[in-house]
């Protein structure tokens, strides 16, 4: 079974009570992803929803919630973890596709953990990279 790599904005949706819509979209992939292990996440995305929820929020998540949803969440979901292989190719994709670093990043991890989907709204939604389709399961 082919397994989705959710973008952060996924996860920040999944907490976000400012978008309900989305909101709802969102919960159901992340429990889908631990229930049934049906997504994974890489190291970036959990640095950038958790700077997130305790930056960016109109109400920011304490300590140790964030401490309870890097515990519950992030890290059962985190397959993907740094390395110069995954850097190398992330920089390959920035060049080819004209993609930011972080994006090309994303991309590189989801490559890297065989996952045939990127679930995100921050890239062109239906785009094939090397297999890789964009999906952007908000629309």
């Amino acid at each position: 079974m082919s397994v989705d790599f959710l973008d952060t904005n996924v996860l920040v949706y999944s907490l976000d009570f400012s978008a309900p819509y989305k909101k709802q979209i969102a919960q159901k992939l992340v429990h889908d992803a631990l229930s049934v292990q049906s997504a994974l996440i890489s190291y970036q995305v959990v640095q950038e929803t958790l700077n997130t929820v305790q930056r960016k929020f109109a109400t920011t998540v304490s300590d140790d919630d964030a401490r309870l949803l890097l515990e519950h969440m992030l890290v059962p979901l985190m397959r993907v973890m740094p390395s110069a292989s995954l850097y190398s190719q992330a920089l390959r994709i920035a060049q080819r596709f004209k993609f930011s670093f972080y994006d090309s990043l994303i991309v590189a991890a989801a490559q890297s953990a065989g996952c045939k989907r990127l679930l995100t709204e921050d890239m062109q939604h239906g785009q094939v990279i090397d297999g890789l389709r964009i999906v952007n399961p908000f629309i």
